[in-house]
């Protein structure tokens, strides 16, 4: 029996999350998604948690940021987890899904679910009582001007998407399947390895090749989802070192290093296409064809789907928001996703599940959960929530915002796995003190 209505507006990775949190805890939700009837620049498929920079998820060992998060998100209930298991496709130590398959079945996950009722159309204004905005970095722009009203003005930059290309495409007498370092399954990544002399053509082509114009309003682009031309024009070896950096790969042939390396990752189950690691771009769509022709193994490309640049829109969250995703003027509004600032797939996914855990707590009257600042999520809505922060920036997960360890550890991957663990019993104990619901 449902106890309460909430709101819930975008379904997202995070707004499926905050629904299915609080659905699962008897809350009875109205899940809101302008999908199929408007779609975003840069959305196309109808189904709910589409993913539209990459097909990977990240990293899964625990001694990583992302592994953590992940982990994390596994003691709070995640359903974007659970789903992604089912659908995953090999990528090495990553964790990467079918794209369509995954979204068919989070959609399938929430519509069948009894506490939740799907409304589809855009949302214009901001419903009265317990609402959750999860409309993310494309929100529409009827939406964006009324979060503007109550938070008093938004940030917008550019976040960039990778192209597809098909896999029969490749040139296998060049390309090779090898992980680095030989982690991961044997056919994971497919490596185009570059000669120095065909690197440098490669980059003076990339670095001069023709951008598509944008809109006419400040665009910042974040750090970690760099177009692969504004790398390019940072000099001739920041993608050796960035992206393309060949060190633990050997190519077959010739029994060395390559110079350069474009890494090709599975996008579908049947393997059938491939996504360029590293290269989103904002790059014309025929100057994508020939400049990334150049790319050994690569001459004869079919791109399915061209790199695209797209709006990212986020509030400042230090001077609005309250460690618990709460809006400071208005607590009976939260907010989740990045549209927070949080930065990422499973970041903004996480965010969901605090923003629910905590409403639901709230709705029955219990104390709030406290996601312990030793903690990747705690660490997350802590940085979101901090009023210290003057130039807000988005903030993805990374093992420097967790509290140092007591004790020093030299050895960084020792190190790393010893803040897992402080974090992973941090959150298990907290959990079974405050009995979530998950």
């Amino acid at each position: 029996m449902a106890i309460y209505d909430v709101s819930v507006i975008g379904a997202g990775l995070a707004g499926c999350e905050a629904a299915w949190i609080l659905a699962q805890g008897g809350v009875k939700v109205r899940l809101c998604e302008m999908k199929p009837h408007k779609y975003s620049p840069a959305h196309s498929h109808p189904g709910m948690a589409e993913l539209v920079c990459s097909n990977s998820l990240k990293a899964e060992r625990e001694g990583s940021a992302q592994g953590l998060l992940k982990a994390e998100m596994r003691i709070l209930g995640s359903l974007i987890l659970q789903c992604a298991e089912d659908t995953r496709v090999p990528a090495g130590g990553a964790l990467a899904v079918d794209r369509q398959k995954f979204s068919d079945a989070v959609t399938a996950r929430i519509k069948n679910h009894p506490n939740i009722e799907v409304v589809s159309g855009e949302v214009t204004e901001i419903p009265g009582g317990y609402t959750v905005i999860a409309t993310g970095p494309l929100t529409s722009d009827a939406l964006a001007h009324r979060i503007g009203d109550i938070c008093g003005g938004a940030l917008s930059f550019y976040d960039a998407a990778a192209p597809i290309i098909t896999a029969e495409s490749v040139d296998m007498q060049i390309a090779y399947f090898q992980s680095r370092y030989d982690r991961g399954g044997a056919e994971d990544y497919l490596n185009c390895p570059f000669g120095k002399d065909e690197y440098e053509r490669f980059h003076a082509a990339l670095a001069a090749a023709q951008t598509a114009p944008q809109k006419d309003f400040d665009v910042r682009v974040y750090e970690g989802c760099m177009p692969v031309e504004v790398m390019a024009g940072r000099g001739v070896d920041t993608l050796r070192y960035g992206p393309l950096r060949p060190v633990g790969l050997r190519d077959p042939r010739t029994g060395k290093r390559p110079w350069a390396v474009v890494q090709l990752r599975r996008e579908n189950a049947a393997g059938t296409l491939l996504n360029l690691v590293g290269f989103q771009t904002n790059l014309k769509f025929p100057e994508q064809k020939r400049v990334f022709a150049m790319i050994p193994g690569l001459e004869n490309i079919d791109i399915v789907r061209y790199g695209v640049m797209h709006r990212n829109t986020f509030i400042d969250s230090p001077r609005l928001l309250d460690r618990y995703l709460r809006l400071k003027t208005d607590p009976r509004i939260r907010f989740a996703g990045q549209i927070t600032g949080v930065e990422g797939y499973m970041e903004s996914a996480m965010s969901g599940l605090a923003a629910a855990h905590n409403l639901l707590r709230e709705i029955r009257g219990d104390a709030p959960l406290e996601l312990p600042p030793q903690t990747m999520s705690g660490a997350l809505c802590g940085y979101i929530s901090d009023e210290s922060i003057r130039d807000f920036q988005p903030m993805g997960a990374n093992m420097g915002i967790l509290a140092p360890l007591a004790e020093h550890i030299r050895n960084k991957q020792a190190r790393y796995e010893a803040l897992a663990r402080r974090s992973l019993n941090s959150l298990q104990r907290t959990v079974d003190n405050r009995g979530v619901i998950i």
